[in-house]
């Protein structure tokens, strides 16, 4: 019992700390940036991949968005031009999601801002 309630309480507090980052993160994005975590994590793992551009069944498989909510979110960068929808020429049912360099430089500028505060939150000392 004592080992359950210990793994428990462990999952609370990695709980309690990723909502204190993610608040904060999203409240200097949205100040700096316009965007929103979402909006952030989307554009970041367009830039973590060896090109640009990813199918976005493998974009809402690597992130902790639903399909729906990946559509919706991509659907507000191609608005704010960060990024391109194009179809997949093999399979016309496949919609890749690729950065712009409008998104490219709006990530840059972001990361930086990301950067900063995970420094404040999560560097040991």
């Amino acid at each position: 019992m004592e080992a359950e309630a210990e793994l428990v309480d462990r999952w609370q507090t990695l709980l309690s700390s990723y909502n204190a980052v993610a608040v904060q993160l999203e409240r200097a994005l949205q100040e700096t940036h316009g965007l929103t975590l979402s909006d952030f994590e989307t554009l970041d793992r367009l830039t973590t991949k060896d090109c640009d551009k990813r199918r976005m069944q493998e974009l809402a498989s690597a992130m902790y968005l639903s399909q729906s909510a990946l559509s919706r979110t991509v659907a507000r960068l191609e608005k704010g031009g960060l990024v391109a929808r194009t179809h997949c020429e093999d399979d016309r049912r496949g919609v890749f999601v690729e950065l712009t360099e409008a998104g490219l430089r709006r990530h840059a500028e972001a990361r930086k801002t990301q950067l900063t505060v995970l420094g404040r939150h999560l560097t040991a000392g």
